[in-house]
């Protein structure tokens, strides 16, 4: 079993006090928590913060029922204000926390930003014909974006990318902001064949 299948999260109401709390649980504890970190003494637990929330990693959910105690005795004995989640389990299949919905997937999330999660590419013979197909397209509710001769045109899904790709003749590649992720150092996404 992973070393993150079980978390706790802690919400703490000020960045300092997070930032206190984190090097405390690194290291020096006070005295009730000390107490409870006795019986995590086998175990090595991960912890990171992100602004104003920490989270706890353990393997198992008796050590992150442990580590649970160990941070609510540290709040405590220090006065900050915080909220701890219950012990969070992994969900592997659906990639996700148990405390989380089953959300939506992250092609309907890019939808929801207004970005089409896939996209297919097209490279047409004539800048007339790259405009009559892009017409075509419209007509089907698509909205293609035409440059010269090369269009591209997004999808929600990628069963309809390939759909259309292969209707088209076109190249799929993922789109919305994956673009940017993938060439961080240039917003020119690159048609094929164009640049060597």
């Amino acid at each position: 079993m992973a070393n993150d299948d079980w978390r706790i999260r802690i919400d703490v109401e000020e960045e300092e006090h997070a930032r206190g709390l984190l090097d405390r649980l690194t290291g020096d504890l006070g005295s009730e928590a000390r107490e409870l970190a006795r019986d995590l003494e086998s175990h090595r637990l991960a912890v990171s913060r992100d602004d104003e929330t920490i989270f706890v990693y353990a393997s198992t959910r008796a050590a992150a029922e442990s580590a649970h105690a160990v941070v609510e005795a540290e709040l405590r004995e220090h006065g900050i204000e915080a909220k701890t989640s219950r012990v969070e389990h992994w969900i592997d299949e659906e990639d996700r926390w148990d405390d989380e919905p089953p959300g939506e997937t992250w092609e309907e999330e890019e939808l929801d930003r207004g970005f089409a999660p896939w996209e297919v590419r097209v490279e047409c013979p004539s800048r007339e014909e790259a405009r009559k197909l892009a017409e075509q397209l419209e007509a089907e509710g698509y909205k293609p974006q035409r440059s010269f001769n090369y269009l591209v045109v997004g999808t929600a899904t990628r069963e309809d990318a390939d759909a259309l790709a292969e209707r088209l003749h076109g190249e799929v590649e993922a789109g919305g902001e994956v673009v940017w992720e993938t060439t961080p150092q240039s917003p020119f996404a690159i048609f094929g064949g164009l640049a060597q």
